[in-house]
């Protein structure tokens, strides 16, 4: 699990760089920043278990019992 992380995390890391080389308007790459790094955050934060249960299911539609 630890390397999957840490892999992850590498690639995102390059994806942003590789954002940064793009020659488009600075406000777009900032925009896009924030996004992929509020992602990340939200990942990493369910990924380590600190959401609880219900947060790994979102968006899946139960039966009521």
């Amino acid at each position: 699990m630890l390397i999957s992380l840490v892999v992850t995390l590498i690639i995102v890391g390059l994806l942003l760089w590789l954002v940064g080389m793009l020659p488009i308007d600075p406000a777009i790459k900032q925009i896009i920043r924030v996004i992929v790094i509020i992602f990340v955050v939200l990942w990493l934060v369910n990924a380590l278990g600190l959401f609880g249960a219900g947060f790994g299911n979102f968006g899946a539609i139960h039966p009521c019992r």
